[in-house]
């Protein structure tokens, strides 16, 4: 089984994570949700998760796939965390997978592993330096990255990530039973 890491840091977006987490594991992946310096962490609603474990006891060694949440607060922390950006840019030199919806694909463009493409919440794309900004798709991959929009589309990006991880027909069993037909193929 394919093993996801989540990694969430106060003030992170709760549908985005929340969402993503539910879709991951409905396509029956392995999902590991870590808090960034506490075990208990509270997103930008209020919402407190308790996570699996803490971030920095997780390395590259062990996943397939690293998946960033927005939320400007908990983004900011994950663009300063020495782990969660040293980790990114092992994830990246391996090329495995990396993901980030809403502003947390600013995080990887502080770890340098943002790719050509990518999309982002509308006014993040201004914190970062690259012409690559597609604000028409749900959904952008480019090569190991895979960004995505916002909390509307957390979804349809989780839903993404189980058909590169998992297949296809987990894939579109999965968006049929969400009733999903809105996302992107």
């Amino acid at each position: 089984m394919k093993r996801v890491l989540v990694p969430i840091a106060s003030g992170f977006e709760e549908i985005e994570a929340v969402a993503i987490i539910d879709v991951l594991r409905r396509g029956g992946l392995d999902v590991i949700v870590a808090g960034v310096g506490e075990r208990s962490v509270t997103g930008a609603n209020k919402l407190t998760i308790e996570t699996d474990r803490l971030a920095e006891t997780v390395s590259a060694d062990e996943l397939d796939m690293i998946v960033l949440p927005g939320g400007w607060g908990g983004t900011d922390i994950l663009s300063k965390d020495e782990h969660i950006q040293n980790l990114l840019k092992n994830m990246d030199s391996e090329s495995k997978n990396i993901g980030a919806i809403c502003a947390a694909p600013f995080a990887l463009y502080r770890a340098g592993v943002l790719k050509s493409e990518f999309t982002c919440y509308p006014s993040v794309e201004e914190n970062i330096d690259s012409s690559g900004y597609n604000r028409e798709k749900m959904v952008v991959r480019s090569e190991n990255v895979m960004t995505s929009r916002g909390p509307g589309t957390a979804i349809c990006f989780g839903l993404q990530i189980v058909r590169e991880l998992v297949d296809e027909e987990t894939y579109l069993a999965l968006k049929g039973g969400l009733l999903a037909d809105y996302c992107e193929d």
